[in-house]
């Protein structure tokens, strides 16, 4: 096994903010993060402190729901370490249909991986998963591509007959039964599919499907997993639901100006925040439907078609705190102030969350819990190494579409003699032109422009020239094509980086060291993207 190291410029589709984020560009982003605590290690010497009193509420809270998932015993030790003061690194993810995207076990693996070196940093540290249950919407969740023989299948469940309910308490009812009969045709019998037909049953939910297999596959590194959607959670963090609805306005306003100042700075925000927008969801207590609580007036709220005073949605959260939930913004608040966290482990997504996040964290928690990016890699099995090999590619080159990686290929084929011809033909061309075109072009301005688009029709043809010649190479390679869409297919599938697409059950279940692999190599540092060869 070895890992090839690549700039987050090397990256499709990667926004400014992220870009600079992962770059350490501090002086410029020292305005929407608290500080380089992330960057230069600080976190791991200066976590923060909680009552003990809601540390052991916690603590027993957690020990509860882990049995539950069926954790073992290295997660009862982390728990025990959690009670007597060790701090959290934390990441988290949607419950999706069979663990998720490939992504998701990268972000357990991070959050492992840096809890340990903080652990050796000199304060105890324990890695937490959070479980994104309270999302509502469905189809985030009901999903899972996996690669089966040459092709790519989505499993999909039917739509509830209630949509808008959180997913976490969905159950998967027998729909998951021919879903799993397919997994196990494309996947084989083996530990994994096995583990996921246990947990995947049509009376478990997506929550407790979901945090039964995170347990069970990182059990060995006692990854704590929550699920802070019971009313017990809700609860213990209601001091932040209630400041983020009696200072609804204050936050509101702030959080205009940071999308201003977001703007400003050549970035963009990653919530937009409206006229009415809150940072609450209020669950419908007869259709249990999530609804956005938005704050029309100054004391007047809706949810749906209902209207409550700010008296009202507070009586709310004293009576069933269960029913208030947060947004985006708020999410890692409430998470914060339910647990002891030193960092928290995102995507880039998240990180650009956290850049809005902050005005939140100040006035509710009076600091802000540093982001670090997760591990980022592109798995590339033995087959696929090969022909990366044979071709002379590295994994940037395959970013592209199956089309252009084969012309590329078509031209990297051509005969040497062949090569070198159109060589000499387009760069004597080039360089002829260039004499010409300057010269029209002091002669007058009219002349130079006419010039210059007959120039370009020419050069247009000389590249014509070379798409024909490689195309002539597919065409009497035919093995090209099939390199280059099995190359794209797997490693940028839909033009997509494939830690997004594949679900990580797909590569566990033929490579059972894989997670001890990504918690090996989870190091974030100086790095956008590791094409990580197994």
């Amino acid at each position: 096994m070895n890992a090839d190291c690549y700039p987050v410029t090397a990256l499709p589709h990667v926004s400014p903010l992220f870009r600079d984020y992962v770059s350490g560009n501090w002086e410029k982003l020292s305005a929407f993060y608290s500080d380089a605590a992330a960057a230069d290690g600080q976190w791991m010497l200066d976590p923060p402190a909680i009552e003990p009193a809601h540390r052991a509420d916690i603590v027993e809270l957690l020990r509860q729901q882990n049995r539950g998932f069926g954790a073992g015993s290295a997660t009862e030790s982390n728990l025990d370490r959690l009670a007597a003061g060790a701090a959290a690194v934390v990441t988290g993810q949607q419950v999706a249909l069979f663990g998720g995207p490939l992504m998701t076990l990268m972000k357990a693996a991070t959050a492992i991986h840096l809890a340990g070196e903080a652990s050796r940093a000199g304060h105890p540290h324990v890695p937490i998963f959070w479980l994104a249950s309270e999302d509502h919407d469905f189809d985030e969740v009901n999903q899972a591509t996996i690669l089966c023989g040459k092709d790519i299948t989505t499993l999909r469940l039917p739509q509830p007959s209630a949509p808008g309910k959180p997913v976490g308490d969905l159950p998967l009812g027998d729909a998951i039964l021919p879903l799993l009969g397919e997994l196990r045709r494309c996947l084989g019998e083996n530990s994994v599919t096995n583990l996921l037909s246990t947990l995947y049953t049509p009376t478990a939910t997506f929550a407790s499907a979901f945090g039964g297999l995170l347990s069970r596959i990182f059990s060995r590194y006692g990854l704590i997993v929550i699920d802070a959607s019971a009313r017990a959670f809700h609860a213990l963090s209601a001091s932040t639901l209630r400041a983020s609805i009696e200072r609804a306005d204050e936050i509101h306003a702030a959080l205009i100006e940071r999308t201003a100042a977001l703007e400003q700075a050549g970035y963009h925000a990653q919530v937009m925040v409206g006229d009415s927008s809150s940072l609450l969801f209020l669950v419908n207590e007869t259709s249990d439907a999530r609804e956005a609580l938005k704050k029309i007036a100054s004391d007047t709220w809706s949810a749906g078609s209902t209207r409550y005073t700010t008296a009202e949605v507070i009586a709310i959260l004293d009576a069933a705190p269960e029913r208030i939930s947060p947004n985006a913004l708020l999410r890692p608040v409430v998470q914060d102030t339910l647990l002891p966290t030193s960092a928290y482990i995102g995507g880039p997504a998240e990180v650009a969350y956290f850049a809005q996040s902050q005005v939140v964290y100040q006035r509710i928690l009076g600091r802000a819990t540093p982001v670090l990016p997760r591990y980022s890699a592109t798995l590339i099995e033995p087959a696929l190494a090969r022909l990366l090999e044979q071709h002379g590619l590295a994994l940037p080159d395959v970013f592209t579409t199956g089309d252009a990686l084969a012309h590329q290929l078509g031209a990297r084929a051509m005969p040497v003699e062949g090569k070198r011809k159109l060589s000499a033909a387009g760069n004597a061309l080039h360089d002829e032109l260039e004499v010409v075109t300057t010269w029209m072009r002091a002669q007058d301005e009219g002349l130079g422009h006419a010039a210059d688009i007959a120039a370009s029709k020419m050069l247009y043809q000389m590249n014509r020239l070379r798409r024909l010649s490689a195309n002539f190479q597919l065409q009497r390679d035919q093995s090209l094509r099939r390199h280059a869409d099995a190359l794209c297919l797997n490693l940028f599938p839909n033009g997509n980086l494939q830690e997004r697409v594949f679900a990580g059950v797909s590569f566990l279940a033929h490579n059972p060291s894989l997670i001890d692999l990504l918690v090996e190599q989870a190091c974030t540092e100086n790095c956008g993207h590791h094409a990580l060869y197994l």
